[in-house]
C-alpha cells in the first residue's frame, strides 16, 4: 500500500540517478514525488511545502534512512557562482575508495597521484597543466600508457571528478570537495585552505594583499562581504575599489607558466613522519654510543698524523671532537690528546 513514506523512496531513486543536483532542481524533485505519491493513493495529505525549514526537515529524515548505509545527502556551496550542490556521499573509511565501484585500482592511484599534484600546487594555485598530469604515471607502480591515461583523464571530467579549463588545466569539482572532503582534510591537512567567511575548503577565491595574512575568501564568499564590509575580516586592512586589484587570485588565475616543469611534488605529513621516526632513531643510536664504554683504538691516533696536519686542520679537528657529549667524564679531553702527541 501506498504511504506517505514512498516519497523518501521516490525520491532516493530519483537522485542515485544524477551525480550532483542543484538545491532547487532537488526540492523540485521532491515536490513531483509528493505529487506522485498522492495521485497514486489520494486519501494521504501530504504537502509540499517550499520554504527552507521545511526541505531541512525533509533532508534530515533522507539522511536518517542513509545513515545506516554510512550514506548522506550533503550539500555545498559551489565556490565560483555560490549556487548549492547536493549528492550522496559515503561518509565512512578511505572517501577516495568510493570510485572503486567505477574504476580499477590503477585508475584510482592515478586519480589520487593526480590529486596529490593539484593539491601541492604552489602559488594557491590548486591545477596542474595536462602535461604534469600525464607524467604523473611514471609514479605508478604499473604498466599505464600516455594513451591509457589520457582516456582515463577524459573519464575523471566527464563524470565529474576533474575540471578542466581552457587552457587545458585540471582541477578539483565541486562534486571531488564535496564527496571526499574528509579525505582531503585528513591527507593534506597542512596544505588546505579554508575560506575566513564560511570556513569550506577554498581551490578557487581571492586572498588578502597583505603579507602573512591568512584571509582567503571564496569568490562567492568574497563578493557577498564586499557589498557590507570594505575591509580585510582579519587584518582590517582597507579593500576600497582602488584596492581591490591588489588582491591575489587563488586557483587557475594564481598558476605561473612553467610552475609544474620542476621537480614532482611529493606530500610533506608522511616524508616528515618519516624523518621525524629517522631521527628519533639516530637519537637513540647516539645516546647508546655515549653511553658504551670508549673505544681505546679509537681514542688513539699516530702521532705522524696528528703532527703533520696544520692549524686549520687542528682546527677542524677540534671541532668535530667537541661534538662529543660534554657528560663524559671519563673521556680526556680531545684538545689534551693533541698535546701529549705533539710531546712525543
Amino acid at each position: 500500500m501506498i504511504t506517505s513514506v514512498d516519497v523518501q523512496r521516490l525520491f532516493l531513486q530519483a537522485i542515485l540517478s544524477r551525480r550532483m543536483l542543484s538545491q532547487k532542481l532537488a526540492a523540485k524533485i521532491w515536490e513531483k514525488c509528493i505529487e506522485a505519491v498522492k495521485e497514486a493513493n489520494q486519501t494521504l495529505d501530504i504537502e509540499y511545502r517550499s520554504d527552507r525549514n521545511s526541505w531541512d526537515t525533509f533532508v534530515a529524515k533522507i539522511n536518517d534512512e542513509l545513515n545506516p548505509l554510512d550514506l548522506e545527502f550533503a550539500h555545498l556551496y559551489d565556490e565560483v557562482s555560490g549556487k548549492e550542490m547536493y549528492a550522496v556521499v559515503n561518509r565512512k573509511g578511505d572517501e577516495i575508495a568510493q570510485m572503486a565501484t567505477e574504476y580499477s585500482p590503477i585508475e584510482i592511484a592515478y586519480f589520487k597521484a593526480v590529486l596529490e599534484q593539484i593539491m601541492l600546487a604552489p602559488n594557491e594555485s590548486y591545477c596542474v597543466s595536462s602535461l604534469a598530469a600525464l607524467r604523473e604515471v611514471n609514479s605508478l607502480k604499473s604498466n599505464m600508457t600516455k594513451s591509457q591515461a589520457e582516456a582515463t583523464l577524459s573519464s575523471f571530467v566527464a563524470k565529474g571528478w576533474l575540471l578542466k579549463s581552457k587552457r587545458g588545466r585540471y582541477s578539483l569539482s565541486t562534486r571531488t570537495i564535496l564527496e571526499l572532503q574528509t579525505y582531503l582534510r585528513n591527507t593534506y591537512e597542512n596544505d588546505i585552505l579554508e575560506c575566513t567567511i564560511c570556513m569550506e575548503l577554498v581551490t578557487r577565491g581571492v586572498a588578502c594583499y597583505t603579507p602573512q595574512c591568512k584571509t582567503r575568501l571564496h569568490t562567492h564568499c568574497f563578493n557577498n562581504y564586499k557589498r557590507r564590509n570594505q575591509k580585510c575580516p582579519s587584518c582590517n586592512e582597507s579593500w576600497s575599489d582602488a584596492n581591490l586589484t591588489k588582491l591575489r587570485p587563488v586557483g587557475e588565475a594564481a598558476f605561473r607558466e612553467g610552475q609544474d616543469l620542476t621537480r614532482r611534488r611529493v606530500r610533506r605529513k608522511s616524508s616528515e613522519g618519516e624523518e621525524e621516526d629517522d631521527e628519533d632513531a639516530e637519537g637513540e643510536n647516539a645516546e647508546e654510543a655515549e653511553d658504551a664504554e670508549p673505544d681505546p683504538s679509537q681514542q688513539s691516533q699516530p702521532p705522524q698524523t696528528q703532527q703533520s696536519k696544520g692549524k686549520g686542520k687542528r682546527k677542524a679537528v677540534r671541532e668535530e671532537s667537541m661534538e662529543v657529549d660534554e657528560k663524559e667524564e671519563d673521556s680526556p679531553p680531545p684538545r689534551t690528546q693533541r698535546r701529549r702527541s705533539s710531546r712525543r
